[in-house]
């Protein structure tokens, strides 16, 4: 039998009121991440502006080497637009895409910031799920579409949504190896 708990906390400096179901800590922040999962079914309940301020927030809070902030963030809440970028995409729900000026730690930064808006989502009580998939269209023939600066990239893709609210991260998350197989102590 699973748990539902209520949490209210704060994370990365948000408010937080989520359910929370699946492996515990005990510690806000660490609860947060062990009951995240990336998000597949989801439904057509519409992303709140909110809401999506939250989660780009969080991604500007990032880490950054030497606290360049490479990243650019384009919201797409156009429902051609997401289409094109993702033809099975749920409707109401929005992509986020991470964009990288050009330099030698765009990729590692840029998926700090991704990280970070990955994990508020969940926090929020969205579903989340980070792609690779659409970048290379979106450097090909997308970015001016997309607003994307001169001399940046596309790095990443987050779909946010509302998902199905009987799933969670003990039924619907692909399993994880154990730790002994990924850890060594010396």
């Amino acid at each position: 039998m699973k748990t539902k708990l209520l949490i209210i906390t704060t994370i990365l400096g948000f408010l937080i009121i989520a359910p929370l179901k699946g492996q515990q800590s005990g510690n806000a922040v660490t609860d947060a991440i062990l009951k995240a999962y990336s998000a597949r079914m989801f439904v057509s309940e519409p992303v709140n502006d909110s809401d999506i301020e939250t989660i780009l927030k969080a991604g500007m809070k990032a880490p950054s080497a030497r606290n360049l902030q490479p990243w650019f963030f384009t919201v797409v809440k156009d429902k051609a637009l997401l289409k094109e970028l993702m033809p099975n995409i749920t409707d109401n729900n929005i992509l986020i895409v991470i964009s990288g000026k050009e330099g030698n730690t765009v990729e590692y930064d840029c998926g700090l910031a991704s990280g970070y808006m990955y994990l508020a989502a969940q926090a929020l009580g969205l579903g989340a799920h980070i792609y690779a998939g659409p970048v290379a269209a979106i450097n090909t023939s997308k970015k001016e579409a997309l607003g994307i600066p001169e001399g940046y990239r596309a790095i990443m893709v987050i779909r946010v949504g509302h998902t199905d609210k009987s799933v969670d991260a003990v039924s619907a998350a692909s399993s994880r190896k154990k730790i002994e197989e990924m850890v060594v102590y010396k």
